[in-house]
């Protein structure tokens, strides 16, 4: 929750030899790792400025982040630290450098009170107005949404509700549980929308967007160099590379396997190089150790400080 929290597990992981390993998994995916070696083997030149977006979908975002466990920043964290730090963490990895300077602007614009359409109940089971709104609760979970009882789903984030979902105990949880709260009747205080940027070494910039207006969850980025760029969409392990003398190419990274379908295979990948790094005995670090991993959770804290302070300019000191 704060950067004196995340040195002294550091300190406490070097006393007693002990690996501690950050699940962000994107490090370990494909997609990122592709952009990686484009941006090493020197075919973008020097990387100058990033832009990437976090969509969060607006399903995932009632979910998770109006009604859900994630929705105020006292009982979890903020948003842009239980969301994004993975985003913070592979950004700056991408680029190879030391963040300096962060700012940040932000707000819940919709999920609160005097947004509610006019006649919307405290819960959508009880809700007039429901067949108009995308966040009702009651198709989402129960009726007719792809993620419904009825349409068969029992894994996340149904199962979230009820660990064994049924239509029995899916209605009971809407009527009595937080996932069946309207959301703008919820006790919600994290963003719906960030924009974070980051000055580095040397002047490279990153700016970033997290937004949960989107239709569904992924991420895109585009990574400009002084001779070329590389740009992708992560859900469709896709990239496209362009260099400044007119030639170009699109590369399909191919992450269709279902056992790769984790966070674009970063979780297997991360999951098995952690059972072997147990099981070597070695003493090396993993690519998310806590050693590379707490500069983003530094850099998160800063920019909701930031943006709480109304976009200041916040020093990033390590």
């Amino acid at each position: 929750m704060d950067i004196e929290g995340c040195l002294e597990v550091l300190r406490l992981a070097r006393r007693y030899q002990r690996h501690v390993v950050v699940c962000h998994v994107l490090r370990y995916t494909p997609f990122y790792n592709a952009i990686k070696r484009i941006i090493e083997d020197g075919r973008i030149g020097e990387v100058v400025t990033i832009q990437a977006m976090e969509q969060v979908g607006y399903w995932h975002q009632a979910h998770s982040y109006v009604r859900g466990n994630w929705r105020r920043a006292d009982e979890s964290s903020p948003m842009i630290l239980a969301k994004c730090c993975h985003d913070m963490d592979i950004l700056i990895w991408l680029t190879g450098k030391r963040a300096r300077y962060v700012s940040s602007y932000g707000n819940n614009y919709l999920f609160r009170a005097e947004k509610a359409p006019a006649g919307a109940a405290q819960r959508c089971m009880d809700c007039a107005v429901r067949a108009g709104c995308p966040y009702d609760a009651v198709r989402y979970y129960l009726e007719s949404g792809r993620t419904s009882v009825r349409a068969g789903r029992v894994h996340w984030p149904i199962n979230v509700l009820d660990p064994h979902p049924t239509p029995e105990n899916i209605e009971q949880a809407l009527r009595t549980g937080p996932y069946g709260r309207c959301v703008y009747h919820c006790d919600n205080d994290v963003v719906d929308h960030q924009v974070v940027n980051i000055e580095l070494d040397g002047g490279t910039t990153i700016n970033f967007t997290m937004s949960a207006f989107t239709e569904r969850c992924y991420r895109t980025i585009k990574v400009m160099g002084t001779h070329g760029c590389v740009e992708g969409n992560m859900d469709l392990s896709h990239l496209v590379w362009h260099d400044f003398f007119g030639h170009s190419e699109e590369m399909d990274l191919n992450v269709t396997d279902g056992s790769m379908a984790g966070h674009g295979g970063g979780d297997a990948v991360m999951v098995k190089q952690f059972v072997e790094l147990l099981a070597s005995g070695r003493d090396d670090e993993m690519l998310s150790s806590v050693e590379h991993s707490i500069e983003s959770h530094l850099v998160a804290l800063l920019a909701e400080r930031s943006r709480l302070e109304h976009g200041r300019s916040l020093p990033v000191e390590l």
